[in-house]
């Protein structure tokens, strides 16, 4: 990812559930906020509840090929915890991009051009 990092440390991730923005669809909850520096920290969250380790990586690594393919169209300056929910494991990837973007656009992480 050209413009961002990963967000691994557990303190940011409380932080943002506590302080941050959410929105929330079937499949996937985000939380965000701004981080002021010059690029988006991004992080993943997909509980063991949801199913095998295989079943969480593949959504894990959906979820992340979401954000890289479109990260040009994200606002820099952000941190951003993706949550995924129970009905994104059987979700196909087009479903997860439309939720993914249609919520990032609603939070305005988006670029005003970029919408969907």
């Amino acid at each position: 990812m050209e413009f961002s990092q990963s967000l691994k440390q557990n303190h940011l991730f409380r932080r943002l559930y506590r302080r941050g923005q959410s929105l929330a669809c079937r499949e996937l909850v985000i939380y965000c906020r701004r981080n002021g520096l010059g690029c988006n920290r991004v992080g993943l969250t997909v509980s063991a509840k949801l199913g095998c380790a295989v079943v969480r990586n593949r959504l894990r690594r959906r979820l992340r090929e979401i954000y890289r393919l479109h990260e040009g169209s994200f606002r820099r300056g952000y941190d951003i915890v993706v949550v995924a929910r129970t009905r994104a494991v059987t979700a196909d990837y087009r479903r997860l991009e439309r939720a993914y973007l249609s919520l990032a656009g609603r939070l305005g992480l988006l670029r005003e051009g970029d919408k969907p």
